[in-house]
């Protein structure tokens, strides 16, 4: 049989979501027989996340000195690096991931005997682009031999905006059991044992709404006084400019006490007890994708919280049934009830994880394997 080469590219394997997904995927792949490699546009430096087995990595070329410095006008000479590595490694399918890649993949493979398949992460208008960028996806998607989507919600919106016709719905499989890695983080030395402990996870603190979570925990925290909140996660270097820990805890405000229940402990690779170890898992997004730490709580048996934005949590939870759903306009008052109310209700809280733990199921990896094999399959025949 014809060995299939794949390329799959990403900006970097920074710490996030769809590089979990795209390492996921690559693997799948190198598992199937093909040759996969993974292809950023930044060093190696830069990764948080290992390789798996059998697949490589190749970065994008450096663009000489004074071109680096040129932003977008660069652009174009960017493509065209790209192209010149996709045919040096004689691939026949690419697939970018997020919307940047996604279309450089789209322009360098314009003409060449590549197929090429998109995956967007975030739901398009939650996080809008740049009037070029928008002008550069609306023109390049419909080249797409297929789009990879999340949610129902965002495919029809790339098929109305983006012609993007030929789709496939593939939510993210479920990671079960966490394998810790680097590095690990015990909560048991972060707060005293046997205090309840509200959780959050993500790395950007605008969009998952963490700010949101400060009055609410100053109430919270008032009233319950060995309640702890983490938001593990968090750089503890500037996000785009913000230093996202030292904004939230401005946010909070002067309380010493509370200050030093508000845990900031950066960067985990031991997920596994943290969410052991929470009370309530809470995930107040501003937008969503599909969101893979909420799958992971929920997958892990915690009782979960979430704001019910255009997509994502509603995938996922059904309202007092397998987690509680708050409205995307509710107020902090009402954030603080809901919560309160899982706090001083153990067995609602039990009978929530429980039913939580069923997405282990339902976003089964083998299934959603099968699903994306053979979609792929038909596009590296031809």
């Amino acid at each position: 049989m014809r060995s299939v080469r794949i390329a799959f590219s990403i900006d970097s394997l920074k710490l996030g979501g769809a590089e979990r997904v795209l390492l996921r995927w690559a693997s799948w792949c190198q598992q199937a027989g093909w040759e996969v490699v993974v292809i950023t546009r930044q060093s190696a430096q830069r990764d948080v996340y290992p390789l798996p087995p059998g697949v490589r990595r190749c970065q994008e070329s450096s663009l000489p000195w004074p071109w680096e410095r040129l932003g977008w006008f660069a652009f174009p000479l960017r493509v065209w690096k790209l192209r010149q590595l996709l045919h040096q490694q004689r691939c026949c399918l690419v697939v970018g991931v997020t919307t940047l890649p996604a279309i450089k993949l789209l322009l360098a493979c314009f003409r060449l005997p590549i197929r090429c398949v998109v995956s967007e992460r975030n739901y398009p208008p939650a996080k809008p682009l740049l009037l070029p960028w928008r002008c550069l996806r609306r023109i390049t998607y419909p080249w797409a031999d297929l789009h990879l989507v999340q949610t129902q919600i965002t495919g029809n919106w790339l098929r109305r905006h983006c012609g993007a016709r030929r789709q496939l719905l593939l939510p993210n499989p479920v990671t079960w059991p966490l394998i810790d890695r680097e590095p690990l983080v015990d909560p048991n030395d972060w707060l005293p044992e046997n205090v309840p402990l509200l959780l959050g996870a993500g790395t950007k603190a605008q969009q998952k709404g963490f700010d949101r979570l400060m009055p609410v925990f100053s109430a919270l925290g008032a009233r319950h006084a060995d309640l702890h909140l983490a938001l593990v996660g968090l750089p503890q270097t500037p996000y785009q400019g913000l230093d996202q820990q030292a904004w939230l805890r401005a946010t909070l405000g002067n309380d010493a006490d509370l200050q030093q229940r508000f845990l900031l402990p950066g960067m985990v690779g031991s997920m596994a007890s943290w969410y052991a170890r929470a009370a309530v898992f809470v995930l107040p997004s501003r937008y969503e994708g599909f969101p893979n730490v909420l799958l992971e709580a929920m997958a892990a048996g915690c009782a979960c919280i979430a704001s019910d934005c255009l997509t994502g949590p509603a995938e996922l939870i059904e309202h007092d049934v397998n987690g509680v759903l708050m409205p995307e306009d509710a107020s902090s008052e009402d954030w603080v009830l809901a919560i309160e109310q899982l706090l001083l209700e153990p067995e609602r809280r039990r009978r929530l994880a429980h039913e939580a733990m069923e997405v282990r199921q339902r976003f089964a990896p083998e299934r959603l394997r099968h699903d994306f094999l053979e979609a792929l399959r038909p596009l590296s025949d031809g």
